[in-house]
């Protein structure tokens, strides 16, 4: 019943983990899959390895949590024999997240992880990132377009972007995604950047002074999103943003996701999170009977149920 699939990729349910949360190894995304997931996101990762910022990084907030990690990583060379690991299977999904500063150093990393992975994710809507990658990338149309397609014109695998909701209209990013071929596109980064000082000190609590927020306050602005960009593109969108049980991952996919991709929750959760809401959202499509995931997706545009 929770069979579905993404971009042609066979999947056992629609539950990613999300970029950036425990996705540093093989040891933790397996981890992942053994407790559920349809699918796993690895950490962003460059060409060439990177410290990221200070800590402390990540700081928790009312509704969520701000982190300024920096997209600390190994690099490609340390990072491909992580997924060498990863026990895939013919229904569930790895998706590798990269990030770079020009077109060619994405395409050159996303050249060098095709063969292990089944899809890319381009994380060019980072808020705190350091040295010009980012956010800077995706919040113009024009550079979005330039940087999918030099990695869609490097792979055969599909390529999906991973979109700021730091914009006026995130549609236009979108419709330009699409347009340079990407076959996907994930809804949405983190919001902000936002900041957190500590009243006993009078200074910033995170090393970089502010971060991307995430976590269920950010959950209302990822599904007026996943809305408005399901209406503008004709390729399929992963949701992210809050969500922490089945419900929130309905409300996604009547929105218009395919998939949805969990994150913060784990961190007050578990990843036993993943095993809950699949039974749970099972049983929702039990009660409403309900037989397949495709039967959920953007069932919001279609006038709800009859």
């Amino acid at each position: 019943m929770l069979k579905t699939k993404f971009c042609k990729i066979a999947l056992e349910n629609p539950l990613f983990l999300a970029a950036g949360v425990l996705g540093s190894n093989a040891s933790s995304l397996n981890w992942a899959l053994e407790s559920g997931a349809g699918g796993v996101v690895t950490k962003s990762f460059s060409k060439n390895p990177n410290e990221g910022y200070k800590n402390p990084t990540t700081v928790a907030v009312e509704g969520g949590i701000i982190n300024a990690i920096g997209l600390s990583n190994p690099g490609v060379e340390v990072f491909k024999e992580e997924l060498k690991r990863i026990n895939s299977s013919k229904e569930n999904g790895i998706f590798a997240s990269i990030y770079g500063s020009t077109p060619l150093e994405f395409s050159e990393i996303a050249g060098e992880i095709e063969e292990f992975v089944d899809a890319i994710e381009l994380n060019i809507s980072c808020p705190h990132a350091m040295c010009g990658y980012g956010s800077s990338i995706g919040e113009n149309p024009d550079l979005t377009y330039e940087f999918v397609k030099a990695v869609k014109d490097n792979v055969s695998i599909p390529v999906i972007a991973k979109l700021t909701p730091n914009v006026t209209d995130i549609t236009k990013i979108a419709i330009a995604s699409e347009k340079a071929g990407a076959d996907g596109v994930t809804l949405i980064n983190s919001l902000g950047p936002g900041m957190k000082i500590d009243i006993s000190t009078a200074k910033p609590i995170l090393s970089n002074k502010f971060g991307g927020m995430s976590g269920p306050a950010i959950k209302p602005i990822a599904i007026k999103s996943v809305f408005d960009v399901y209406k503008s593109v004709e390729i399929p969108i992963m949701g992210v943003g809050g969500i922490s049980n089945y419900l929130d991952v309905v409300e996604f996919l009547y929105a218009g996701a395919s998939v949805v991709q969990i994150g913060t929750s784990i961190m007050d959760h578990g990843l036993e999170i993943f095993s809950r809401i699949s039974k749970d959202l099972e049983n929702f499509m039990k009660d409403n009977d309900l037989n397949s995931i495709d039967e959920i997706v953007g069932l919001v545009h279609k006038g709800g149920f009859q």
